[in-house]
């Protein structure tokens, strides 16, 4: 049997301020080499917070971090200064959401790229260089060698959304985390990055976790999916099983809310109220409040993550029938 690459147990972060969020709570997955996981849910629903803390991001004075994260038999919680660093990038790359952003403006994608390797690995400026050119080359810039040269804000949307996924592939890491990259790309070039990061997926062997609220391109690129809503996991499983047969009310209201073939003409369904407020929390099941089949039970003790027909699911009336958007084909 194959050892998990990544293994996430019973993550729980909390940020204090002028008011206290529970941003995670209780979050467990797994993650086996060459595998990718689409995590999906809405906006505020701890996506982005759970990619963070994988890689000790967040602010260490105004976040509490519990649980236990090991990566490739290492204890992530429990590295500081010169290990964390040889950890970031190395072992575990992001793929940052605003690519935009995420670069230094006053430096070159070149001068960036070569100082991330070289921060990794004992090679000269020259062969580091190389190494750069070779990943622009690979995610299919355009001229890559002119690119080396260019600065962040020279490039289109796509062209920068490829070499922020250069840079996070240049020192070859086991895991990538990759943080809506295609969020602000038109349709044909989401396509392509999709593409594009399942082809160096294979040929690197990294595992992934890919963040959407995109429904299809999660399809398009996963093998399994997480649900995640108010800070949980709510459903998980592989992709053609929580496809079919979504069995959280949660689930299937992002399903039923996405537009997909054959809906012209029809109304969109939406999932009634809105997500709860992080600092204060019902006691009961964080969706209870929106949910057309919550009773008593719901409200009064939250469901725990509890395998359920080959799937894992967190509700006290899980739902059956076929999927109300997509099929797999």
């Amino acid at each position: 049997m194959t050892l998990p690459v990544l293994s996430v147990q019973g993550l729980n972060v909390t940020f204090t301020g002028s008011r206290t969020l529970q941003a995670l709570r209780g979050v467990s997955l797994e993650l086996a080499p060459g595998e990718t996981l689409g995590l999906l849910g809405e906006s505020g629903s701890g996506k982005s917070v759970t990619l963070r803390t994988l890689l000790q991001l967040n602010p260490p004075r105004s976040s509490q971090v519990t649980g236990r994260i090991m990566v490739d038999g290492q204890d992530v919680l429990a590295l500081q200064g010169a290990a964390l660093a040889r950890y970031r990038g190395a072992v575990v790359s992001m793929v940052f959401q605003e690519s935009g952003l995420a670069f230094d403006p006053v430096y070159t994608i070149g001068q960036q790229m070569v100082e991330m390797i070289r921060a990794h690995e004992a090679i000269d400026k020259s062969a580091a260089a190389a190494r750069a050119l070779h990943m622009l080359d690979r995610v299919q810039i355009p001229q890559a060698r002119r690119r080396m040269d260019a600065y962040a804000h020279e490039l289109s949307g796509g062209m920068r959304q490829r070499a922020m996924i250069a840079l996070a592939l240049c020192c070859k890491p086991k895991v990538l985390l990759a943080d809506e990259p295609t969020t602000a790309l038109d349709a044909t070039v989401q396509i392509q990055i999709l593409l594009l990061l399942r082809e160096l997926q294979r040929e690197l062997g990294m595992a992934v976790i890919f963040v959407t609220h995109d429904i299809g391109a999660a399809v398009e690129i996963s093998d399994r999916l997480a649900i995640m809503y108010a800070g949980r996991i709510v459903e998980q499983g592989p992709v053609a099983d929580v496809m079919a047969r979504p069995s959280h009310p949660y689930t299937r209201g992002l399903m039923a809310s996405t537009i997909s073939a054959g809906m012209r003409g029809k109304p969109l369904a939406a999932i009634a109220g809105a997500p709860p407020d992080l600092a204060h929390l019902p006691a009961g099941c964080a969706f209870a409040p929106r949910c057309q089949h919550a009773s008593p039970a719901c409200t009064d003790s939250a469901p725990p993550l509890e395998d359920s027909g080959g799937q894992q699911l967190a509700c006290w009336h899980p739902q059956t029938g076929a999927a109300l958007a997509f099929n797999l084909q």
